[in-house]
């Protein structure tokens, strides 16, 4: 069974410089706040700033590395206290030391750093996160009313066109994919969501990245947020023939959030799990027509801004 997803020693290869798409490079002198996503301060490569959140001092560093190598990478996938080893989608794997707050990537071909940052840099997100005893989910989040909404679904269910049609609405968006929590604290994610090509085209949103980690991407940037935020509750979302919204009950709100846990391990404080089901907690159902996506949008947002 995978660990990570919804679905070691290292090959003697060379370090992979990584530049960010856009060409940017920093000047010799230069300074700026550190960068971070998940909870984590990102060094080791070269960023845009605007594809992070500006880190708080008192999150924990860690330092990317990539290796692009066309090795046969038989290895089973494990998390212990001290290291872990998870396989990547786009084809290689990903080495965790806690201890060095080193992550290296190895993969069959090279990655600009936006790539790096987002999608892969979720594994490093959800690994990190359940050594330091925090909660991830696979689960894009939203600002509404006085807090943060987790936003929960399955494969295709349309997480990412729900967070790009509520982005275009003006609503602010904590993260695409990964979603972070310690208590009641919700920790922002890389700031850009990532369309398929019909969403894309609908909305007329997004620039084509090609093939990036294991499919197609057309990229939205999202404006910067707040690196912590506090935590309101959660909205599973389901297709249906007309649209609607209620409340989910206790024992199946539990079994969502196991659902969608992001690492596939038992998680460190089963308490936590508990108290995070116990939070408001809404089912939002809706037809897979374009056409109702702003009546869709009101029924949310007039539930989760009470």
């Amino acid at each position: 069974m995978k660990l990570w997803g919804p679905e070691a020693a290292l090959p003697p290869v060379s370090i992979a410089r990584l530049h960010h798409s856009a060409g940017h490079t920093r000047q010799p002198g230069s300074s700026r706040p550190a960068g971070g996503a998940y909870g984590l301060r990102i060094r080791g490569v070269d960023l845009l700033p605007s594809d992070l959140v500006e880190a708080p001092v008192h999150w924990p560093s860690i330092e990317l590395r990539v290796r692009v190598s066309q090795a046969a990478t038989p290895d089973p996938e494990y998390v212990d206290t001290a290291t872990a080893r998870l396989d990547v989608r786009a084809g290689g794997f990903v080495v965790m030391d806690r201890a060095a707050g080193r992550v290296t990537f190895t993969l069959r071909a090279s990655a600009t750093a936006s790539a790096l940052v987002h999608p892969h840099l979720a594994v490093v997100g959800a690994v990190w996160s359940h050594w330091l005893g925090r909660d991830a989910f696979h689960a894009g989040a939203f600002v509404a009313g006085d807090g943060v909404w987790g936003l929960l679904g399955d494969k295709g269910s349309g997480k990412s066109s729900a967070l790009a049609a509520l982005s275009r609405s003006g609503v602010p968006i904590v993260c695409d994919d990964v979603l972070v929590l310690e208590g009641a604290t919700a920790f922002a994610g890389p700031r850009s969501i990532d369309l398929r090509a019909e969403t894309a085209q609908v909305f007329g949103l997004g620039q084509h990245l090609g093939v990036v980690g294991n499919r197609e991407r057309w990229r939205v940037p999202l404006g910067p947020i707040r690196p912590e935020l506090p935590f309101r509750g959660w909205v599973a979302l389901r297709w249906a023939e007309k649209p609607g919204i209620r409340s989910l009950r206790g024992a199946d709100r539990l079994g969502e959030l196991l659902d969608h846990r992001a690492l596939r391990v038992p998680p460190r404080a089963p308490a936590a799990m508990l108290d995070l089901a116990a939070r408001p907690f809404l089912e939002l159902s809706r037809p897979r027509d374009w056409d109702s996506t702003n009546y869709v949008l009101g029924l949310l947002l007039d539930a989760v801004s009470g």
